[in-house]
Order: structure tokens, then C-alpha cells, then sequence
């Protein structure tokens, strides 16, 4: 038995990239697994037929975020398959690829309602939902380095991280715990294109201690411990999952 067994998981954006590697892994561990996806159908339909031929037990939700009312369409899609859920992965995201300058008013609002609202009121619908005992991870990014390119990607996912400690100490009663975890370089179909280019492969590579680019199955490590029992002690906490990609920084 998986130390997750009889548990049911929810994570977000999980038809690919971290959020596939996640679902996969808590199935493994034994959790059933809500899959959710935003608009590919097909993709979260692998994930799916992915967990249940390793054994695994899930389902796909679909609910567009960063729209007006998505979490209560999220969790409405939920219930139709479940009651209660134990794990809550906040994964899904969006990246805006533009400097301070280049960014307008929508896109800086899209942006933020995928990446800062959409969790928020996730995690306010799911409450009751949500057993003692739970586990909260929100998937979130390495907000302690500059990253100009992505300014405003960057600034929603740190309002998160900052949201998760919060959310620890809000919870601490009902014995749930509140972490997040922010990825480095991720090889993913997402990054495969650019990272095709050697020059920024190498650049990659080169940021790492470990002198090579993460891959999902790095992050939902992290995401698989802080869902389990043995995470009983860690809340509040930001898990830096970059390979050691900030220890220049400091």
C-alpha cells in the first residue's frame, strides 16, 4: 500500500508537464487522483489512461481559469466524481513572456488571475472540502532571483508563495499544512523548443549546481513528500527546487 492510499488528490494543470508528473506520482502513492486541464481534453485523457495502466485510480476535470467564477466550476466538476479531497496541488499557470515595459493592463490582468487569483479562491472554495490533516501545495517559481522576462508571471507567483504562509497559519488547527515549491529550469513540451537551441540549453545547464536542466519527475518529488504523512512538521515553508540554482544569490 502507498502511504497515500484511501486519500484523494486535486491538482491543477496537471494534462502535462509538472502537473502530469505530480498526478502520476500521487497515484503511485496510492492517491486518486482528480486530473484537471483547462482545454486540452486529449492530454489530460493520457494522464488519466497513463495512472489507471499503472494501477492507479483518477479522473478529468475541466474548468477554465482565470475566468469569473472558475474555482466554484472547478470544484463543482469535483464533486461530480468525489467528496472530500486530501491534497491540493495549485499547478496550473500561465508565463507572460514580456519586460515591464511591453506588458499592457489585460495581459497583466490575465496573467494574474490565472496565476494569483485562480489559486486563492481555489484554495476558499476547497476549504470545506478539505479533510484535517490535508496537505496544500501551490507550484509557484523561484521568486527570490530576477527574472525580467517574465515580470509579471514572476510577481503573481510570489503573491502565492507569499498567500501559502497564510494559508499555514490560518490552517494550523485543522492540522493541515500550506508549502509551496518554486521549479528552476524545467524540461517540459512547454520548454522543449527553446531548449532545443544548444546555446540556451547550456545555459540551462549551466545555472544548476548539477550542471544539467530539471525534469517534472524532480519537482513532483518535492510536491509527493510535502503531500505525504512524513511532512507532518513542515509548513509555511518555501521548497526551493531549482537544483541549487539560487546558492549564487547567497
Amino acid at each position: 500500500m502507498g502511504v497515500l492510499t484511501g486519500r484523494t488528490a486535486l491538482v491543477t494543470g496537471a494534462s502535462r508537464g509538472i502537473g502530469r508528473a505530480t498526478a502520476e506520482r500521487l497515484a503511485r502513492d496510492g492517491a486518486r487522483v482528480a486530473v484537471h486541464y483547462g482545454s486540452n481534453e486529449a492530454a489530460a485523457k493520457e494522464t488519466v489512461a497513463s495512472i489507471e495502466a499503472g494501477g492507479g485510480s483518477a479522473f478529468a476535470i475541466r474548468a477554465e481559469l482565470g475566468v469569473p467564477g472558475d474555482a466554484e466550476t472547478l470544484w463543482q466538476a469535483f464533486d461530480r466524481h468525489a467528496q472530500g479531497v486530501d491534497v491540493l496541488v495549485n499547478n496550473a499557470g500561465m508565463a507572460l513572456f514580456a519586460s515591464i515595459g511591453e506588458t499592457d493592463e489585460d495581459a497583466y490582468d490575465r496573467t494574474h488571475a490565472v496565476n494569483a487569483k485562480a489559486p486563492f479562491f481555489i484554495v476558499k472554495h476547497g476549504l470545506r472540502r478539505l479533510r484535517d490533516e490535508g496537505r496544500i501545495i501551490n507550484v509557484t517559481a523561484a521568486t527570490d532571483a530576477a527574472i525580467a522576462p517574465i515580470a509579471a508571471t514572476h510577481m503573481a507567483k510570489g503573491a502565492v508563495t507569499t498567500l501559502t504562509r497564510s494559508l499555514a497559519a490560518e490552517l494550523a488547527p485543522r492540522g493541515i499544512t500550506a508549502n509551496s515549491v518554486g521549479p528552476g529550469f524545467i524540461d517540459t513540451d512547454l520548454t522543449s523548443g527553446a531548449l532545443a537551441d544548444p546555446g540556451i540549453r547550456a545555459h540551462a545547464e549551466g545555472v544548476s549546481v548539477f550542471g544539467r536542466v530539471g525534469t517534472t519527475s524532480d519537482v513532483a518529488d518535492v510536491v509527493a513528500f510535502l503531500a505525504s504523512p512524513d511532512s507532518r512538521w513542515v509548513t509555511g515553508q518555501h521548497i526551493d527546487a531549482t537544483g541549487g540554482s539560487l546558492l549564487s544569490l547567497h
